[in-house]
């Protein structure tokens, strides 16, 4: 009766354990509707925008490198490419192309064959209104090859790149930093071909939780033999 009662127990354990690590790993990767800061690993400055817009190029709010970790203007949600909408949770897929809209004014990462106004690389941007602007908001997201082990999803603490979708340049930090009004702050550009600069990670986020395990979802896809187009 106490062999028992111990292997009912071990068992036990054993279910809990398992439970808890395919719970954890939902937690793992970025998903839809999620909302981030993007941190770049060579700089050490969170992606940023506000109300201030340049005063040369487009002329349009400018995007800027931050190293406060506080700075609610740094956050951005992750949403699908321009005329398509994506399912809220659902993890998003490396190679996806993807949407970066400012929480606090509404505009989306952008890029344009404008020069940036410190180094004269590609201008970078937050275009606009309420969410919704057009194709130069889209950017291809490329995961390390090192992410390749998960499902080719993006993880929270992966490296990534973004490559702008129209231009294909790379979203990038140079490290020049502007004076006044925005001093201290560093001028975010996009370059032809990848380097250092181009990595970004997710430093703080708030995440959608998704609604099925990434596995889960591969399987259910399969199984019905269809895809979704809304997935990012």
């Amino acid at each position: 009766m106490q062999h028992t009662k111990c292997l009912y127990y071990i068992l036990l354990s054993a279910a809990l354990l398992q439970f808890e690590s395919a719970y954890c790993s939902l937690y793992d990767f970025v998903t839809c509707g999620s909302v981030v800061k993007l941190l770049n690993m060579d700089h050490s400055v969170r992606l940023h925008s506000h109300e201030v817009k340049y005063g040369s190029g487009s002329g349009q709010q400018s995007v800027t490198g931050v190293e406060s970790s506080g700075d609610s203007n740094s956050y951005w949600r992750v949403r699908a490419r321009t005329g398509v909408d994506c399912t809220r949770g659902y993890p998003v897929k490396c190679g996806s192309t993807l949407r970066l809209t400012h929480v606090a004014t509404g505009r989306n990462l952008h890029s344009h064959v404008y020069s940036s106004p410190i180094t004269n690389l590609q201008e970078v941007s937050a275009y606009g209104e309420n969410g919704e602007g057009d194709l130069g908001d889209d950017w291809k997201l490329l995961c390390d090859s090192g992410d390749s082990a998960d499902g080719g999803l993006w993880r929270r603490d992966g490296r990534v790149r973004l490559r702008h979708a129209v231009t294909e340049q790379y979203l990038h930090v140079a490290g020049q930093r502007f004076g006044r009004p925005i001093a201290g702050q560093a001028e975010v550009s996009a370059v032809a071909s990848p380097r250092p600069g181009s990595h970004w990670t997710v430093a703080e986020g708030i995440f959608v939780k998704p609604n099925e395990s990434p596995a889960g979802a591969a399987a259910s896809s399969a199984q019905s033999g269809s895809h979704d187009s809304s997935e990012l």
